[in-house]
């Protein structure tokens, strides 16, 4: 949804405009669809440093925190080139930095927290829908 707001990649905004003018752009987008839409919202890690992004998410809708560790995602990402904020020389001490910040605002927000480690998609949608089931989100099968 961002990126067709904008009409380029995240990475080309971040290069041309800065991380500031996207979190303004990525609050917008968040606050429409968490209005109008129903079903799985996938956000991206920063979403959680404005406050009233945080308020949004808990208050229009069941958050899933699928937590990783520093290693697991740079285990993930180390080939991404996409990713505006790892294009630095050190991009683990880079996630270690943004896992220190953002598990605190993330941990804040959830509804559900699920280690991820290394299971597969199946399994981890498996752990979700079993999390929201339990919590009577879902009805059980």
């Amino acid at each position: 949804m961002i990126e067709q707001r904008i009409g380029c990649s995240i990475r080309e905004f971040f290069e041309r405009e800065g991380e500031e003018p996207f979190r303004d752009i990525e609050a917008s987008v968040l606050d429409e669809l968490t209005r109008r839409q129903t079903g799985v919202l996938s956000t991206g890690g920063g979403i959680v440093l404005r406050p009233e992004n945080r308020q949004r998410l808990r208050e229009r809708g069941q958050v899933v925190y699928l937590r990783s560790s520093p290693e697991d995602v740079f285990r993930r990402l180390r080939h991404d080139q996409n990713r505006p904020l790892l294009q630095v020389k050190d991009p683990l001490t880079r996630l270690r930095d943004l896992h220190a910040a953002r598990d605190p605002l993330y941990r804040d927000t959830a509804h559900f927290l699920i280690e991820t480690g290394r299971p597969s998609v199946a399994t981890l949608v498996n752990m979700i829908v079993m999390q929201l089931e339990l919590a009577g989100v879902l009805p059980a099968p």
